[in-house]
């Protein structure tokens, strides 16, 4: 008597699993205000490219607010000459030691038209940074975040997906679009594919955001991260070239995307791709995949694997012990 309503749930279920997902939008993004998510391995370049690419869309007559979403602090810092920026999650825990609420000027700057802030992190070892990123954003929207008029909102995330915290964006729709910054190493495209395969989970599950495309850093023209855009279906939307000049100005806290200046054109290009890109269905890559962008002798494709054996485990001598199994006579 009960067990038609269970299966017909079941049946349902799987009917309703099986639909397909609406095709990912590639109309211009209608929202008045972009929320774009820069993701990409630890050092590989998405502050840089955030700060500079900030920088001209300002100087562009944008109205930009750039946040700092890695537990590093590290986002404005190019922005602001080297100069750490006070961040979200510390002054919230001063302010509310000494009993007051925090206010947009304890925690957002500005410079030439560009405005800033850090979300910040735990102490190392003293807490998870997945959860200070949830937590600086519910402060944000205390603050008055959706309430603000920007044209473009810019959230630095560390390429590690696998958290929930550095996922939020993807997860929640709380932007429209995800640019990955990689370049030519396993590594680097290794969390880019990542991000990518964070993207389709999420719109197998309903989901709206897309990737926009890719930004190629330290580009030494050797073409694997190009064909990893090619095969994933991104585009690249800028190759900043691996050039002293870049590197040397960078690490004197310089930026280099003012207009008339000799990188000018790169960045005016990356900020209109960025705006007009639409968010778009990747197609991540398989482990063999990402392999297959590099020569073999590169990424070892010439090793075999070879099972351990017992012996292998204790040096080469194995002491057979009794069995504690208790056998019975049979006659």
């Amino acid at each position: 008597m009960n067990a038609q309503p269970t299966i017909n749930l079941r049946d349902h279920l799987r009917a309703e699993a099986s639909i397909e997902p609406d095709p990912v939008s590639t109309a211009t993004p209608t929202r008045e205000t972009q929320v774009i998510a820069i993701y990409g391995k630890g050092g590989i370049g998405k502050s840089f490219t955030l700060a500079n690419l900030s920088y001209m869309m300002a100087q562009q007559g944008k109205r930009v607010l750039l946040i700092g979403c890695d537990p590093k602090s590290d986002t404005t810092s190019l922005l602001f000459g080297g100069r750490a920026c006070p961040t979200i999650i510390e002054t919230s825990s001063k302010k509310k030691a000494a009993g007051e609420d925090v206010k947009i000027g304890d925690v957002c700057f500005k410079r030439d038209g560009v405005f800033a802030m850090e979300l910040g992190g735990p102490e190392v070892g003293r807490g998870c940074g997945g959860r200070g990123i949830i937590h600086g954003f519910e402060l944000l929207e205390k603050l008055g975040f959706h309430e603000w008029g920007f044209d473009y909102v810019l959230l630095d995330f560390l390429g590690d997906v696998v958290c929930g915290g550095f996922g939020l964006p993807i997860a929640r729709d709380m932007c429209q679009k995800v640019i990955v910054v990689g370049s030519n190493d396993l590594q680097s495209l290794y969390v880019a594919n990542n991000v990518c395969s964070a993207v389709e989970y999420f719109r197998k599950l309903g989901g709206n955001v897309g990737v926009a495309g890719m930004v190629v850093n330290k580009d030494d023209g050797s073409g694997e991260a190009h064909a990893f855009a090619e095969l994933a279906g991104i585009p690249v939307l800028a190759s900043v070239p691996a050039h002293d000049d870049i590197r040397r100005k960078s690490a004197n806290y310089e930026i280099i995307g003012r207009p008339g200046t000799q990188w000018a054109p790169l960045f005016e290009e990356l900020a209109k791709n960025v705006a007009e890109a639409p968010p778009m269905r990747p197609k991540p890559l398989t482990q063999d995949g990402l392999l297959d962008l590099f020569k073999g002798e590169a990424v070892g494709r010439n090793v075999v694997l070879q099972p351990a054996t017992a012996e292998d485990m204790c040096g080469g001598i194995v002491i057979e012990k009794p069995s504690l199994e208790v056998v019975y006579d049979t006659v």
